[in-house]
């Protein structure tokens, strides 16, 4: 516009906190009269509309984050997708993750949300705007699809947080463990995070895995034992016994220990006083 001067100070101050273009901050800084506020919120309508133009793109890269707070008492974890490895290796890529985690561990709700069909979390204020916006700029500024999937805190009342982060950055593990403190109680979430990522569990205990899946389970039982001819007088003892084994390998506390397959890890909680796992979030990479 005409009058005013668009210094090279400012183009770098709005290139700085949008991540845009030098040639795209000039612009905006001259469409806004030199309004630095109203220039950035240009380029965050721009980039927005192209972060929209990409959400039909699959985002099934990305990285896994987690940030857990002194003593263990709380920890936070963040799903970060996009469309490559090679931008989730970026340094900018790893800002916004890290951004974002630290945010999901002060400020998320408590437990796991699924931003898909969970959205407030996403209006959360964040860096002058709110998270929503944030991942559309990273969007734009990488020129992929870019979407924070899933996010969990927890922070027990009278407890610690474990963690463990895969050395790829695309599995992440919480656990939230109750009625103990102190350093063996951290060691003991710890290694039972650990277990987690190896070990895939569908649930804490036997009772907690959803019916559903044990009615699938029985209904392929009792197929099985058809198809092979067992008597009729027989199937539901082994049936039981079919749907007991499934639960000991599905189930956390009746699992095998990975790190020690001479005890479960239901023995393993039971050696610190008071202990107890009251759930567990594990976040791989693309998968539900």
């Amino acid at each position: 516009m005409a009058g005013v001067t668009i210094s090279t100070k400012d183009i770098s101050e709005l290139r700085a906190r949008t991540g845009a273009g030098i040639g795209d901050c000039k612009k905006a800084l001259e469409e806004a009269q030199g309004d630095m506020e109203k220039a950035a919120e240009i380029l965050r309508a721009k980039g927005i509309a192209k972060a929209e133009k990409r959400a039909g793109r699959s985002a099934s890269q990305g990285l896994v984050g987690i940030e857990v707070a002194a003593g263990a008492k709380s920890a936070g974890m963040a799903e970060l997708l996009c469309e490559t490895d090679f931008v989730a290796r970026t340094p900018e890529y790893h800002e916004v993750l890290n951004g974002l985690t630290r945010l999901v561990a002060t400020s998320a709700p408590l437990g796991v949300t699924d931003l898909a069909t969970d959205t407030a979390f996403l209006q959360t204020a964040y860096a002058g705007h709110n998270v929503d916006e944030a991942v559309k700029a990273a969007s734009a500024k990488t020129g992929e699809a870019v979407q924070l999937r899933r996010v969990a805190r927890f922070a027990p009342a009278s407890g610690v947080v474990g963690s463990y982060l895969h050395f790829n950055e695309q599995v992440g593990v919480l656990v939230e463990l109750e009625g103990a403190t102190g350093d063996a109680a951290v060691a003991l979430a710890r290694d039972i995070a650990l277990h987690v990522a190896s070990a895939d569990p569908l649930a804490v205990a036997a009772s907690d895995i959803p019916a559903d899946m044990i009615e699938r389970e029985r209904r392929i039982a009792e197929q099985q034992l058809a198809e092979e001819g067992k008597p009729e007088n027989i199937r539901a003892k082994i049936v039981e016994g079919k749907l007991k084994k499934f639960a000991a390998e599905r189930a956390l506390l009746e699992q095998l220990f990975v790190k020690d397959d001479s005890k479960t890890v239901g023995q393993l909680v039971a050696g610190v006083p008071g202990a107890k796992v009251t759930r567990f979030a594990r976040f791989k990479v693309g998968e539900a």
